[in-house]
């Protein structure tokens, strides 16, 4: 598996190797044991998967608080997605910047967001399909999210117009106003 690192420290960039031949190809997509001995050992809880009907939805940005945090690890199985992760760790020296990366069935590319970053993404292609691993169960309780158009974040989503948003994403406040949970070195 071949792991880059992105401008956010603990952001990774996860693409399994994959095995092919004249019936398609495999890939593993994630092996605690070879993850531990690079230091990423997160004991997986729960497995979602959501599709989003039309090109240019977008969900996020997206956090669930202490002690319910989660780290997540994203995967598009199919069409596209721009996926983006926001430092929202209070004393990190680059809180409130993002790394957004492609994630593609093609590519096979898979991004870490650990706990103390915002999530979200877009969908570039209509019946998009994302299956991302949680390392703690869903919490409607300790949940919370950020405008994704927040301007003193400045994601360049690349989208030509207004995105399809949820009723609780179009109501997120902007990063000024929600207080982050998370302190740098405590998440």
């Amino acid at each position: 598996m071949l792991i880059e690192p992105t401008a956010l420290p603990d952001v990774f960039i996860l693409t399994p190797r994959r095995f092919g031949d004249d019936r398609g190809w495999f890939t593993e997509t994630w092996s605690a044991a070879r993850m531990a001995e690079a230091g990423l050992d997160l004991p997986w809880v729960q497995d979602n998967h959501s599709m989003s009907a039309e090109a240019g939805t977008l969900r996020g940005l997206h956090y669930q608080a202490p002690p319910r945090a989660q780290d997540k690890l994203v995967r598009c199985s199919r069409g596209a997605i721009f996926d983006v992760a926001v430092d929202f760790r209070v004393g990190s020296p680059t809180f409130g910047k993002w790394v957004g990366v492609d994630l593609t069935p093609a590519n096979g590319r898979q991004l870490l967001v650990p706990k103390g970053f915002l999530h979200g993404f877009v969908t570039r292609e209509p019946n998009t399909e994302v299956q991302y691993k949680c390392t703690d169960l869903y919490s409607p309780e300790y949940d919370g999210a950020v405008r994704w158009d927040d301007p003193d974040i400045g994601i360049d989503w690349g989208l030509s117009g207004l995105p399809i948003l949820s009723v609780k994403d179009q109501a997120a406040g902007l990063l000024r106003e929600v207080r982050s949970p998370f302190v740098r070195g405590l998440t």
